[in-house]
């Protein structure tokens, strides 16, 4: 299964993806051990995991298959080369939902939808004011003590895609 899909023709019509119930969107992610345990939390969840690039590392570094181990067959993961190519990419009509530490509403309050596209960014600078602007009426945030600057990124992606499976009623997990 584990895809890593890079589009040659950017003229091309966006792809049918397969039938996923939640997407997990990594914008420029720089540590590859956190990306290598997202791709296990969407192995181990069915979620499809979307990297933006550029990316900050080689996706066949050694740490990054370390702490995705032996989940890292299991998992859909998609590649593009920036933000314009992955919006090209996905459907019409897909819903996107920015999680991040300047968003007003708590994760917990959305209410989630199969085909969600859960966004974070990269560990060092978040995602960019022009996201923000575009996008920030769905973003989310975790709540956390103001001395508190982030969550790590794998954390916080296994807190946000949990709470949306469990509002999904965990589809075919156990």
């Amino acid at each position: 299964m584990n895809q890593i899909f890079q589009q040659p023709d950017a003229s091309a019509p966006a792809p049918t993806l397969p039938d996923t119930l939640l997407h997990v969107v990594l914008y420029r992610p720089e540590i590859p051990p956190n990306t290598g345990n997202i791709q296990r939390i969407c192995a181990a969840t069915g979620a499809m995991l979307h990297l933006v690039g550029p990316i900050a590392f080689r996706l066949d570094n050694a740490a990054l298959k370390r702490a995705g181990m032996d989940y890292r067959q299991w998992v859909d993961v998609q590649r593009y080369d920036d933000w314009a190519h992955c919006l090209r990419m996905q459907p019409l009509g897909v819903r996107w939902i920015p999680i991040s530490t300047k968003a007003t509403q708590g994760y917990h309050t959305m209410r989630y939808q199969a085909g969600d596209r859960l966004l974070f960014g990269s560990e060092g600078s978040g995602l960019p004011a022009e996201i923000h602007q575009a996008l920030g009426h769905n973003a989310v945030r975790v709540p956390m003590l103001p001395r508190a600057r982030s969550l790590n990124l794998a954390n916080t992606v296994a807190v946000v895609l949990y709470e949306a499976l469990r509002q999904l009623n965990y589809p075919e997990m156990a």
